[in-house]
């Protein structure tokens, strides 16, 4: 059942700007206050709308995608602000030479929202990451643990009983792909979500990479329920219950997002 702001693109630049400026900036908060002056740039920047509260408080903006179309509508969306010089859009893969000859040690954010679960390699890519770093530069991570109720991401699927169907996603991948087919789902959609079971990361297998790249957590929140279900089904966020947040491995099944700040 694709949700709206699958389709129309206005609609999920929208929702972007909206969370970014009611949870991540605040979130950023707790550690990095947002200051005129400062350098950000966003992995997976799709429409660039996370990157708006950024530009408006006098930050320098970065917004980098591996999707062409997504950095031609980001730069549509934010023509005058581009026009400006206050945020620039690249379609490029942050491991060529060029990119790091030109951003190293550049940035005092880097903001990965939904974004760390589809990269492969997160043990190396993270680390690679702090390469972009000033010295007291942060990193921002938001992403759904593999083993919620959807973190498969199968809500995207087009028919409907699929993309509601909760935790199947953590079948073996035979029976994952074999239970796609069964409901008709479309060739393409069932290689998209086969990649992410590649990629899916858990709470423990991020917070162990963090530390052995010799990062460290320097704030982090867990939630019940994602703030972007505000958008999508017109639920309230929630946080997670301490209790919940603290029990390894159990959480992740009751955990629709977490936030990380490191550094």
């Amino acid at each position: 059942m694709a949700l709206k702001h699958h389709s129309d693109d206005k609609v999920r630049f929208d929702q972007q700007v909206d969370n970014s400026v009611s949870y991540l900036v605040p979130f950023l908060a707790h550690t990095k206050p947002l200051t005129a002056g400062l350098n950000v740039m966003e992995v997976g920047t799709g429409e660039g709308g996370v990157l708006v509260p950024f530009m408006d408080a006098g930050c320098f903006c970065l917004g980098v995608d591996l999707v062409p179309e997504r950095i031609e509508l980001a730069n549509q969306f934010l023509e005058k602000e581009v026009a400006a010089g206050k945020v620039k859009f690249v379609c490029q893969n942050i491991y060529e030479d060029a990119f790091y000859s030109q951003y190293n040690g550049f940035f005092d954010i880097i903001i990965l929202k939904d974004v760390i679960e589809h990269v492969p390699n997160q043990e190396e890519f993270i680390p690679y990451l702090m390469k972009f770093l000033k010295s007291g530069g942060q990193i921002f991570f938001g992403f759904p643990p593999w083993y919620m109720p959807f973190g498969g991401h199968q809500q995207v699927c087009r028919k409907k009983w699929l993309s509601v169907l909760p935790y199947y996603h953590i079948l073996p991948n035979f029976l994952y792909k074999g239970l796609l087919k069964l409901g008709g789902e479309h060739p393409i959609v069932i290689a998209d979500l086969m990649e992410i079971k590649t990629t899916a990361i858990t709470i423990e297998r991020f917070e162990r990479i963090i530390r052995k790249s010799g990062l460290k957590v320097l704030y982090k929140e867990h939630y019940l329920i994602n703030p972007i279900y505000k958008y999508k089904f017109g639920l309230n966020p929630r946080k997670q219950w301490k209790l919940v947040s603290a029990l390894p491995y159990v959480r992740n099944f009751l955990t629709t997002c977490v936030y990380y700040t490191v550094g």
